[in-house]
């Protein structure tokens, strides 16, 4: 899992190679002070030679100030490797999930990816960021110190037999007790994000239910549980301070009652005592920061785990079947499909649909809610892939055209419509980035060029997220002007006229149909004036085709139709 999460690191790998160096080297230097601080004792101190105090004393002050330099360095290449490990995560992470169908996003929830995308990396990044040190120090620091040490006094550092299996034994039982803990606690992190989204994204919808009680209690429930999950993980994790503090006191008391039974024999230099107490707290500092990583390591492995799900989801929709191929009329086939969102699913969505659309053509799809109206249309490109049958373009099996293109040919404005933060003409040219004179055209048939010249900045107008401070009717002639400017062979309108009046609604059906007359046009509709002028008409029900012709045939023999046609004549009579 290391390996794989480390494998990101790529470019920043030499500033990591460099903190390792500067750490070494601060080590050492460290080292030295003890050794440099028992000899003055035992020889300036013990002989008076004030020449050879000062001599050792600047020694100690340009190993500490070498030292201090050389972590400086540590910490800003350990911070830059930590940053770059972070920020290739979240490319590695936010690039996959780019590439992710319909079917894969399903398999994750929104708030979790974001936590994924946010939290996760940056335990990572942290504890590059500042474990680098403690890790590169610890068993430098401990080899360096318990080979002084034993020099200094082999019978005395016995003592490290005893007190380092304690420590491993306290190790090992924190880090298997906090390790699941941490899982849980990323978890809770996904409910406490899930339900801030759903009440922002929601927000009007509680405000006008006056449900903001109801939506605060919700949070707290939440927020309560991560803040109990965190207990129990941190709550084991901060035993590992106190348990190694219980061991360094006693260490050091067993120390100086062994040391100063040999101080007494003369078998030991009070100055040789002191530095061993000073490499014997290096030793157990360096033991206790060599634990605080491998607690961060250890959350770093469950946020690692979580990380590592995403880049290795396995996409369902590739190009492997595709050909250098593209579309070059639009026409559309659909022959026996059948689909359902999961393999496991007791039922189809779609059962053997079958029809044809010529190019050029303009065709109706209608029925009754729930009757997968959207669910067809999203089969033509590839937003998922049919379960049984084949949908074709041209004659041609959509899973043969490289999605790229069959995404450009294949243009869809989806019944929920999406402005992005910019302005009107930055939105726009989602369709089109080189678009000049089509822009105008297209705002032309999509009837936004009614009420253009009403906002305040025209084309350069802020749009605020989510396109709040245009209306729905404003928004969904957006949307359309942008599919248009796509160019595209066919075009899909997935009940995007919705929010307009029926008679701008005409507008854009008429502007469709004489400035676009080549381009293949799908309109799901619930009014049946949005499609009574249509080519032909494909009546849906639950999943099935129940008929097709134009709307005179339609209204003369289907029964659906029939019904539908009379309770919206009744609507408008009333």
């Amino acid at each position: 899992m290391l390996r794989r999460i480390f494998s990101y690191m790529k470019q920043y790998k030499k500033y990591a190679y460099l903190a390792l160096f500067c750490i070494a080297v601060e080590v050492v230097l460290e080292l030295m002070v003890p050794l440099i601080m028992a000899d003055l004792i035992d020889t300036g101190v013990a002989n008076a030679d004030e020449m050879y105090i000062y001599k050792k004393g600047i020694q100690m002050v340009c190993c500490a100030a070498a030292a201090l330099f050389f972590g400086i360095g540590s910490s800003r290449f350990s911070a830059l490797a930590g940053q770059g490990l972070g920020a290739n995560l979240r490319k590695a992470e936010y690039e996959k999930l780019q590439s992710y169908s319909f079917t894969n996003i399903d398999h994750f929830r929104v708030s979790s990816l974001v936590t994924r995308l946010t939290s996760d990396v940056t335990n990572i990044q942290n504890s590059v960021s500042t474990g680098m040190r403690p890790f590169g120090r610890s068993p430098v620091m401990l080899i360096f110190a318990t080979g002084i040490a034993f020099s200094i006094n082999s019978k005395l550092a016995l003592v490290f037999f005893v007190a380092l299996p304690v420590l491993a034994i306290l190790l090992v039982a924190i880090i298997l007790n906090v390790r699941p803990l941490y899982s849980k606690m990323q978890s809770a992190i996904d409910l406490l994000n899930r339900t801030i989204q759903e009440n922002l994204t929601a927000v009007r919808v509680v405000k006008s239910y006056v449900r903001g009680d109801y939506e605060t209690a919700k949070f707290e429930e939440a927020n309560l549980n991560l803040k109990n999950e965190s207990e129990k993980a941190f709550g084991i994790s901060v035993l590992n301070m106190p348990s190694f503090q219980f061991v360094m006191y006693g260490t050091i008391l067993a120390l100086l009652l062994f040391g100063g039974h040999l101080v007494n024999m003369g078998q030991l230099k009070i100055g040789e005592l002191t530095g061993f107490l000073s490499y014997v707290l290096l030793i157990l500092n360096s033991l206790m920061m060599m634990s605080n990583v491998f607690l961060m390591m250890t959350r770093s492995l469950a946020s690692g785990a979580r990380i590592v799900e995403v880049i290795d989801e396995k996409i369902d929709m590739t190009d492997e079947s595709a050909e250098d191929i593209s579309v070059e009329k639009g026409g559309i086939e659909f022959e026996n499909v059948w689909f359902k969102y999961k393999k496991e699913a007791k039922e189809y969505v779609l059962s053997d649909v079958s029809f044809k659309i010529e190019p050029g053509q303009t065709v109706g799809i209608i029925g009754q809610t729930g009757s997968a109206k959207t669910t067809l249309v999203q089969l033509i490109p590839r937003l998922y892939d049919a379960t049984q049958g084949a949908v074709k373009i041209d004659g041609v099996d959509v899973r043969k055209y490289p999605m790229k293109h069959l995404r450009d040919a294949v243009s869809v404005v989806l019944q929920k419509n999406t402005l992005f933060s910019g302005t009107v003409l930055s939105n726009l040219k989602w369709g089109d980035d080189n678009a000049v004179w089509f822009t105008i055209k297209a705002c032309h048939i999509a009837c936004v060029d009614e009420f253009l010249d009403r906002l305040p900045d025209g084309y350069m107008t802020k749009i605020e997220q989510g396109g709040v401070n245009v209306s729905g009717g404003q928004k969904q002639r957006l949307c359309i002007a942008r599919a248009i400017l796509k160019k595209p062979k066919v075009l899909i309108l997935d009940d995007s006229t919705s929010a307009v009046d029926t008679a701008t609604e005409a507008k854009i059906r008429e502007g469709l149909a004489k400035e676009l007359p080549d381009m293949t046009k799908i309109i799901i509709a619930q009014r049946i004036s949005s499609v009574r002028h249509a080519d032909q008409i494909i009546i849906l029900d639950k999943g099935r085709v129940n008929g097709i012709g134009t709307h005179e045939s339609l209204l003369a023999e289907n029964t659906i139709y029939q019904e539908i046609y009379e309770s919206q004549k009744e609507g408008a009579d009333l």
